[in-house]
């Protein structure tokens, strides 16, 4: 059985108090009375009336006998149970959001060590994040003395050009200074790198982000204009979105702009994505867990991405293929607000919005019992639908001249013209991927093409998307049933070339008596010689 931390062997506890003079020596006073060690205290609370106790060797027996007599001291109003200290949260969310970065940032002291570096920093420097403390950032970067810059600046520096493993970096600067102003009060510095050969990407990411919300989302067609109407109405509403559409339609881009235009836009807006995670990281990713809640954690335990969207909205992809065990801790919290970390008794409550999205009906599934049917209502009690490009086809123009400029602006090259038979190319085809492959297909098209000029022979489309000319089959019913929709399909798609019983009869190998039966079985026309 798993040992929750809260009852384990580093039991931390919270007393709500007074912040007068003497309460914390008459709190520390029991402790010591009862053999009770502190391995580290904080003051918290917003006035102080707070105080944070790490005792390792205090078990939860102990701690039900001695909760009646920290009650009992003058100024504490009580006493509780809870998995991390202030610092230890805070150094944990910073982890995280550091983690979170894509580019490397690197803490080093002034005598030139590395102190601390988030994953892409150690990927860089090619070593694990637990061996960054304590090497010289000299060892990895040519000609640069950090701490002379520092000592020699005192102020952030941003853009200069470094070389890191023969690589070159621009480098944004910021010093660690206390708050006065000599020299020897700086403790070193934070240094965040970005690739130069991809500074161009980075100022069109910037650019690309300028429109910000429902602006971001190209309404040429009338359908999708319609859907962002809905949305803007249930954007401010702090209730649970439901949004259904196949794969890139833009559900995030959607969840994005709801969360922008709602009262909650300030906060942070975190995403999931739930399809193909294993039940076990999906709930850690989630949920977080306690400090040792399983073999291989971290000692300090690990916040989920609940905690760090406090205030804000989460956003979960691909719910329909959410476990049922993460389906009970979803539709608690969103019933009560609350929710455990894994391996931990404590509960933890958030305010935070939830917006779902899924590719499935989960109407269907909660019919076919894979999904809970109590889930679903709590998810649903504001709901969108994106409809698939293929039924958007009105838009589709304008669509394709806006990511045609989109794509010769990254790329860097004139805006080039769409040819006719590149637009006819466009307009057949089925779109399985939806705007996310139209987006893709049309960087393609522009980085192919010369000119000024997209061709029909730029525009490259796989094979597995074309609509599909015999239409699509049900399989319902028993064989004789699938078959004879089959066949009623194959004769409708001959019959414009064939006119004739006996030409569809030629043509399919058969005696021009039995194709004439067919289409008198079918219902199709006349059979005529």
């Amino acid at each position: 059985m798993k040992k929750s931390a809260a009852s384990g062997p580093s039991m931390r506890i919270k007393v709500h108090c007074q912040n007068r003079i003497g309460i914390l020596r008459d709190i520390l006073n029991l402790l010591v009375e009862y053999g009770i060690n502190v391995l580290r205290g904080e003051v918290g609370g917003d006035h102080g009336n707070a105080i944070y106790l790490h005792c390792p060797n205090l078990i939860n027996l102990q701690f039900q006998a001695l909760r009646p007599k920290f009650e009992a001291i003058a100024g504490v109003f009580g006493v509780k149970r809870v998995g991390l200290m202030p610092s230890e949260r805070r150094h944990m969310e910073l982890n995280a959001l550091l983690g979170a970065l894509e580019f490397p940032v690197l803490s080093v002291d002034m005598g030139g060590s590395i102190v601390a570096a988030n994953r892409a920093a150690a990927h860089l420097l090619g070593v694990r994040v637990d061996e960054v403390p304590g090497l010289p950032l000299a060892r990895y970067v040519e000609d640069f003395d950090l701490p002379e810059l520092v000592r020699a600046n005192k102020s952030r520096i941003n853009g200069l050009r470094i070389k890191v493993k023969g690589d070159v970096f621009l480098a944004d600067i910021a010093p660690l200074q206390s708050e006065h102003d000599d020299s020897e009060a700086l403790a070193g510095a934070v240094l965040t790198l970005h690739r130069a050969d991809r500074i161009g990407e980075r100022i069109y990411n910037v650019r690309k982000q300028e429109l910000r919300g429902f602006d971001s989302i190209f309404q040429s067609s009338r359908v999708m204009a319609s859907v962002v109407r809905e949305a803007r109405r249930m954007a401010p509403l702090d209730a649970p979105l439901l949004i259904e559409g196949e794969t890139g339609t833009g559900k995030e881009l959607l969840a994005r702009a709801c969360h922008l235009a709602s009262p909650r836009g300030q906060a942070p807006l975190m995403a999931l994505n739930c399809a193909g995670l294993p039940e076990s990281m999906a709930e850690t990713e989630l949920f977080g867990y306690g400090p040792g809640a399983f073999e291989g954690a971290r000692a300090e335990g690990k916040l989920g991405l609940l905690e760090l969207t406090a205030g804000g909205t989460l956003f979960l992809d691909g719910v329909g293929e959410m476990s049922p065990r993460l389906q009970v801790k979803l539709l608690r919290f969103l019933q009560d607000g609350c929710f455990r970390r894994v391996g931990s008794d404590e509960e933890v409550y958030l305010d935070v919005r939830v917006i779902c999205a899924t590719q499935v009906d989960l109407s269907e599934l909660c019919a076919r019992g894979e999904f809970r049917q109590d889930l679903y209502h709590r998810l649903n009690v504001l709901s969108l639908h994106i409809p698939p490009l293929r039924e958007c086809m009105d838009g589709l123009e304008g669509l394709a001249q806006h990511f045609l400029d989109q794509a010769s602006r990254q790329i860097g090259c004139a805006l080039p013209r769409l040819a006719p038979a590149a637009m006819d190319k466009l307009s057949q085809y089925h779109w399985p991927g939806n705007v996310r492959q139209l987006e893709n297909v049309l960087f393609q098209a522009v980085s192919l093409c010369e000119g000024g000029v997209v061709k029909g022979e730029h525009i490259r489309l796989p094979d597995y998307g074309a609509r599909q000319p015999l239409g699509e089959f049900s399989l319902e019913g028993e064989l004789a049933q699938i078959v004879g929709r089959f066949e009623k399909a194959v004769l409708e798609s001959l019959m414009a070339e064939f006119p004739t019983s006996r030409a569809l009869g030629k043509r399919l190998g058969v005696s021009h008596t039995t194709i004439a039966n067919k289409l008198r079985e079918y219902s199709l026309g006349k059979s005529v010689d």
